[in-house]
């Protein structure tokens, strides 16, 4: 098994390459649990991930005859870019095989580094599958994102960059697909301090590593479906299980929308942009997944900040509506001149921005006469879409929310 030693190797391997990541106190975060939260900013890392260290120290260790010869990854997208990125460096042909749904900012981040894309497959062991064989086919060195001693020791570097930057720390929460991160980190950090508790962070809607964690044993998932893309990984590795069950402590799970809300929580309050899987460990602080003890000193790993902008627009868009910040609401209308006028100035007395409007008189539904209005609205809170709804229903106004 991989060492303290192969951790702190690696690191004189990445060293001038990759970013030397903040990992800094996040005070609403520490208000609200009445703990000392520190978040650990790999998303701020070169090509957007930590991924990155673990593939960089792995082809920096090929032979010659490997190097000339060329890699291959499979990827959602952050392993990818480390690949492409490691590769660009060293001078070697990469392909990368990517899962046909990965966000198109992943696959162009990947092809801008240089790196040949393949677009293979529901999910990432489906692009994993057909990448080993096409390295079987055409001598191919597989650079796989976890299985593999040297991108083990490599993802393992954050680990010793935390405990420079929090001396005394008590509890890591780490984000977990295939376990290579956790893997690295645990082993680092419970060889220095065995105390410290490692509590890994899986995705509800990819729960092969927890499902194994507590079977002592590997077990795959049928499926996979989440919006943390970077940790959606069906099958359990038996090689990172191997380090989980001797160096993790616990894990807990996240569902897509608590996720959300962390993404959202990381953008407005902590003004990073944090993807899914990063923002799992924070949804995990949110919602109170793990028990923290008053001022003890915790890190939220950040895994990665490579998140797609319509995924970014769609979580803005519930959030603003979970939050009572915009109300969507359609109503009948008589279809003749003023009673447009007549709702909206009801609207502006109340304070309520229109941000969206349709006017639509052709729908199947209506009677002749009469028009249907969808409206979005910028509110200030619970209370005011509660005096919005009273209001319209004291004018007579048919309205559903939407």
């Amino acid at each position: 098994m991989v060492s303290l030693e192969d951790v702190q190797k690696a690191r004189k391997n990445i060293a001038g390459v990759i970013k030397k990541t903040p990992c800094s106190l996040a005070p609403l975060l520490s208000k609200e649990c009445s703990a000392h939260i520190y978040l650990k900013k790999e998303n701020l890392q070169n090509t957007g991930a930590y991924k990155l260290r673990g593939a960089f120290n792995r082809i920096s260790n090929l032979t010659e005859k490997e190097r000339s010869r060329g890699v291959i990854a499979a990827s959602a997208g952050n392993h990818a870019q480390g690949v492409a990125f490691s590769a660009g460096h060293f001078g070697i042909k990469a392909l990368i095989v990517m899962p046909e749904a990965t966000p198109i900012l992943k696959v162009n981040g990947t092809k801008a580094l240089g790196a040949e894309v393949i677009l293979h497959g529901n999910n990432f062991d489906e692009a994993k599958a057909y990448a080993t064989q096409h390295a079987k086919e055409h001598g191919l060195t597989y650079i796989t994102p976890f299985e593999d001693d040297d991108v083990i020791a490599g993802q393992g570097t954050v680990a010793l960059e935390i405990l420079e930057a929090v001396k005394d720390l008590d509890t890591i929460l780490i984000p977990v697909g295939g376990g290579g991160l956790i893997s690295g980190c645990a082993l680092a950090l419970k060889t220095i301090n065995p105390n410290i508790r490692v509590i890994g962070v899986t995705a509800k809607g990819a729960p092969a590593m927890r499902t194994s964690f507590f079977a002592q044993k590997a077990i795959d998932s049928t499926s996979v479906k989440t919006i943390a893309d970077g940790i959606a990984v069906r099958d359990t590795s038996s090689k990172t299980l191997n380090y989980i069950l001797q160096y993790v402590d616990d894990f807990v799970e996240v569902d897509d929308e608590e996720i959300a809300n962390a993404i959202l929580f990381l953008m407005e309050k902590q003004k990073l942009v944090v993807e899914g899987a990063g923002a799992a460990t924070v949804a995990a602080i949110l919602h109170n997944k793990v028990q923290l003890e008053k001022n003890e000193n915790v890190v939220a790993v950040l895994s990665g900040g490579n998140i797609d902008v319509t995924m970014i627009s769609l979580i803005i868009e519930k959030g603003l509506l979970k939050s009572f910040r915009k109300l969507k609401i359609k109503l009948k209308l008589v279809d003749k001149p003023g009673a447009l006028q007549a709702f909206t100035e009801i609207l502006n007395e109340l304070n309520a921005n229109i941000v969206e409007i349709g006017y639509d008189r052709t729908d199947k539904n209506l009677e002749f006469g009469d028009a249907y209005v969808s409206v979005a609205l910028e509110t200030k809170g619970e209370t005011h879409q509660v005096e919005i709804r009273e209001r319209l229903r004291l004018e007579k106004f048919e309205f559903i929310e939407e």
